[in-house]
């Protein structure tokens, strides 16, 4: 019981997506997938700075451990 009510909405769900036209602007897409030649300075692209990691590890200080005292173990 009560399943009506979900299944209708499905049903309208799917004819929506099934007869509905839909107008992709690719250029526009172009642009998102690959970017505007100015990119913005200020947004963060997840790579560390030249000198976030003395070794080139980004897990040195994790566990906020010394790098020399955790290299003598």
């Amino acid at each position: 019981m009560g399943r009506g009510r979900a299944k209708a909405k499905q049903t309208k769900v799917a004819r929506e997506l099934k007869y509905r036209e839909f107008n992709t602007d690719f250029n526009q897409l172009q642009r998102e997938l690959h970017g505007d030649d100015q990119a913005d300075p200020a947004v963060d692209d997840g790579t560390p700075a030249a000198g976030d990691a003395e070794d080139g590890d980004p897990y040195a200080d994790l566990h906020g451990e010394d790098t020399e005292s955790a290299k003598q173990r």
